[in-house]
């Protein structure tokens, strides 16, 4: 596999193909797969997630990938739920994640004006120097769709707001995760896969 391909874990998820295309544009080789062997092989890994956390670790733990994610050295990336599920617990489903950042995700507390899901086009602000927010500005709009969050905490890079400050962007060592879908982005989320593909 060359330095510059990308495996994305086949989380059977909707938004794996347009994942792909935004790759092909920017013009990283990348390579859908569930196989241990290969995931741990990748020069970069991007988890991707979209339905309910329970469901969404059953896939990963049939297709033994947990133990092969929790042992990765090499650059990965979590996507919206692929995200959350880099957490030690989340609230939907009452589900152990993978517990490569700590901490517990929690659904967003709703309100007449503030429906859940959370779901639209948000700002982010940084909260502290993270490679993936290279070239990113406090104007630039991301694709929100999410019921579950991350509280804003020790490893949060960013930060958006709905009703409260929630996780946006978060980084733990070489284990990074946006709660946006960057391939829907626009260019501000082709920004951030860029700067993910120089990792």
């Amino acid at each position: 596999m060359s330095p510059g391909a990308v495996v994305i874990i086949d989380s059977g998820g909707a938004n794996l193909a347009s994942l792909r295309f935004a790759l092909d544009r920017l013009g990283a080789r990348s390579v859908v797969s569930a196989d241990p062997a290969v995931v741990a092989a990748a020069p970069r890994v991007l988890l991707p997630g979209v339905g309910a956390a329970a469901d969404a670790m059953s896939r990963l733990r049939a297709a033994r990938l947990i133990e092969t994610l929790r042992g990765l050295r090499q650059p990965m990336l979590g996507i919206c739920l692929g995200m959350q599920l880099l957490f030690t617990h989340s609230e939907e489903g009452d589900t152990e994640g993978l517990g490569l950042i700590a901490g517990t995700i929690r659904r967003i507390p709703g309100s007449v004006d503030l429906p859940v899901p959370h779901m639209g086009w948000n700002t982010c602000e940084p909260r502290q120097p993270d490679p993936l927010l290279e070239d990113i500005g406090e104007r630039d709009y991301f694709y929100f769709v999410h019921s579950y969050a991350a509280p804003v905490g020790d490893c949060t890079s960013a930060a958006v707001t709905y009703g409260t400050a929630l996780s946006a962007v978060v980084r733990q060592g070489h284990i990074h995760g946006v709660q946006f879908h960057p391939e829907r982005s626009g260019a501000p989320g082709a920004r951030v896969l860029r700067n993910f593909l120089k990792l």
